[in-house]
């Protein structure tokens, strides 16, 4: 699969136009138009389902994994890339087995705020791409990072991390460039307005994930 210069990400499938992390909202996404399709995965009672947080997940009828990526291995998908946002330890395993037995591997790119479950997913299957998302102030303070531009670049450099995923407020020109340099991909999170959305494209990003793909027409 052959990634687009700038990739057009629905955050949550298109959350804006239905309920995130269901299937309507891939299809709302694909009928819109998107290069990628994020969505959120973590457990619950012993099994992976989508859910943002554990407060959606205790209120049910969420979608499991395995029926979500049977969905988008359909063929009416197959022109979508996939972006995993795996929210705590212990998802991995089944994750990359779920990805392998639907043929969505090569097409995904897992991402997580967890730097553990990036090593995880590496060790288990190198030939994943992972991206190390990285949240606002109080985000970066539960996940104890202390200069997360060093630590961040430093991933990317080592390759411990394909892409960075970080939030829309920390992207500037310099970010951009010392991404490049490293050889990563730099995408950015959540941008819901066409003017925020056309500045960072034209810093460069590879990509911007929004709730409302309309805003990329």
């Amino acid at each position: 699969m052959v990634l687009p210069a700038f990739e057009r990400i629905g955050h949550g499938g298109a959350s804006a136009l239905a309920p995130a992390n269901t299937l309507a909202s891939f299809d709302a996404a694909h009928d819109v138009g998107v290069d990628v399709v994020e969505f959120d995965v973590r457990a619950w009672h012993g099994e992976l389902v989508l859910a943002h947080t554990v407060l959606h997940a205790r209120r049910g009828g969420n979608v499991r994994l395995q029926d979500a990526l049977s969905y988008l291995s359909h063929p009416r998908f197959a022109d979508l890339g996939l972006n995993v946002d795996v929210k705590h330890m212990g998802c991995e395993q089944p994750l990359l087995d779920g990805l392998r037995d639907a043929g969505l591997l090569e097409r995904t790119l897992i991402s997580s705020q967890v730097t553990a479950v990036l090593d995880r997913v590496r060790s288990l299957e190198p030939r994943a791409r992972v991206g190390i998302s990285v949240g606002g102030r109080v985000a970066r303070f539960s996940r104890r990072w202390n200069d997360w531009r060093e630590q961040v670049l430093g991933g990317l450099e080592s390759r411990r991390w394909d892409a960075l995923m970080a939030q829309h407020r920390l992207v500037d020109r310099g970010l951009v460039e010392d991404v490049l340099d490293r050889r990563g991909m730099l995408y950015a999170w959540t941008v819901n307005e066409r003017p925020a959305i056309e500045r960072l494209r034209g810093l460069g990003v590879h990509g911007v994930a929004t709730a409302d793909p309309r805003l990329f027409a």
